[in-house]
């Protein structure tokens, strides 16, 4: 399974969080994405949402002033039918 990039390189705050809802939005339960950023506030802003939404920051980096994130999106809640 490949994994999706993320480009949000130069944008600031909420801008990368936003752009990578929306990038999970589109793929699958289990599927990861890689977020390439370098506003410093995405350190902590993606650890939050990430806690905040239930996907799973599989690992974070810094490069050359280029933070990387890796998440894997969340399985899709359970609705609560009985088995």
């Amino acid at each position: 399974m490949a994994e999706t990039v993320l480009d949000v390189k130069q944008l600031k705050c909420p801008l990368p969080v936003l752009r990578a809802n929306r990038a999970l939005r589109g793929l699958a339960a289990g599927e990861t994405l890689r977020v390439l950023a370098t506003d410093r506030a995405s350190v902590d802003d993606f650890k939050v949402f990430c806690r905040e939404t239930g996907h799973a920051l599989l690992a974070s980096a810094e490069q050359d002033g280029v933070f990387s994130f890796l998440i894997r999106k969340h399985a899709k809640p359970d609705d609560g039918a009985a088995a």
